[in-house]
């Protein structure tokens, strides 16, 4: 899936456009134990109310690809004959009204999730007529259907009574308190939705949190591995720099590879293609030789990227360069450079002492004060 395609999906997310009829779901407590399960349609609620969970559901497929959003791929051996995929395929087929099914599906999300508290599991099934475009551009009827599910798990989050003004009773009162449900924690879509249609040998996994994708929940349910959290990619990609340029780490290449990362994300703004944003180990190693980085050091980063991520691994540059702005850190001085004016900023050895220089153009504020140089 790439990002056309997954706003295409999102669009889906309000009553007057979505197919979702029903959404299913259970209640799991902090014990991992599975106390009661439900079934809402949304044609028996007010607008409202079935905007509110389709929104709450829409969350679960936000974020970036290669960071919140993670492609899972199925092997063909996996779709002919895995208990996984099988499950998977038959609440799709029956469009999650088989009960045994889906709480097959519910005890394994509740038997595997590490998660302190409990939580909602929100599970829904839409057929999306595809529409179709002719050469002009201009929209034709429909040629095929995706029919896909989408799971989202939502955390409880416990309301403290408040006191409220009671209009009707032209008095003060409290306000007992309540649970309501906080947004998805993890979530998935399957299939992937592909070139206007299915792809079975894929699924979308959502994971909220960049630290903890919780890979416990993406084996039970899919067995099929994931990538490393994005804030464990970029530390690690901070770290095999570190490794492999030595003395050679200066502050002119990490600037200017910050810099590539960026120009990378901008120009893929400017013009999208198929294909998700992302950088292989070649590509990394392509920035450091603009550096003019010794090839022995780059040959090393290519090894120690291989070690970490695997032969044919690929990370979002925003995994990397979160921020157009270069964050420069000592254990008592924190700077921030805006984009563009990186140069600005130097590093020197003056009488045996390491600085960090900052060219001053112009005033120059402390506390809001502008002082004199």
């Amino acid at each position: 899936m790439n990002e056309k395609e997954l706003a295409e999906l999102r669009r889906r997310y309000r009553h007057d456009k979505s197919n979702i009829t029903h959404v299913r779901g259970c209640f799991v407590n902090e014990k991992k134990e599975i106390i009661s399960e439900f079934e809402q349609s949304l044609g028996m609620i007010s607008e409202d109310d079935a905007d509110d969970i389709l929104s709450l559901m829409r969350k679960s497929l936000s974020g970036v690809i290669g960071r919140n959003l993670l492609e899972i791929e199925f092997s063909t051996a996996q779709v002919m004959e895995s208990e996984e995929h099988k499950l998977l395929s038959v609440l799709r087929a029956t469009k999650c009204a088989d009960a045994d099914s889906r709480r097959a599906l519910f005890e394994k999300i509740a038997g595997s999730l590490e998660h302190d508290g409990s939580y909602v599991i929100l599970l829904a099934h839409e057929r999306y007529d595809v529409p179709a475009h002719g050469a002009d551009g201009e929209e034709k009827p429909s040629e095929s259907v995706f029919s896909y599910i989408h799971c989202a798990i939502c955390p409880i989050k416990a309301s403290r009574p408040v006191l409220s003004y009671y209009f009707p009773g032209n008095c003060m009162r409290s306000i007992t308190a309540d649970c309501s449900l906080s947004s998805p924690l993890l979530g998935f879509t399957f299939p992937a939705f592909e070139n206007g249609g299915a792809n079975i040998y894929k699924a979308m996994y959502y994971a909220k949190d960049l630290k903890n994708n919780h890979k416990e929940l993406s084996e039970a349910l899919f067995a099929s591995e994931i990538p490393m959290p994005a804030a464990e990619q970029k530390a690690t990609f901070g770290a095999i720099l570190e490794t492999a340029m030595a003395e050679d780490c200066s502050l002119r290449v990490v600037r200017a590879v910050h810099t590539q990362m960026c120009q990378l994300i901008e120009a893929y703004k400017e013009e999208p293609t198929e294909e998700p944003l992302k950088v292989t180990k070649d590509d990394a190693a392509e920035m450091l030789r603009v550096c003019s980085v010794p090839e022995e050091r780059v040959t090393l980063f290519e090894e120690k990227f291989t070690e970490a991520f695997g032969e044919n691994a690929e990370i979002h540059p925003k995994t990397v360069a979160e921020s157009k702005r270069l964050k420069v850190k000592t254990p008592e001085v924190s700077i921030t450079v805006a984009e563009g004016c990186g140069e600005r900023l130097e590093t020197r050895v003056i009488d045996g002492v390491r600085y960090l220089l900052i060219r001053a153009d112009g005033d120059v504020e402390v506390n809001g004060v502008n002082i004199q140089m």
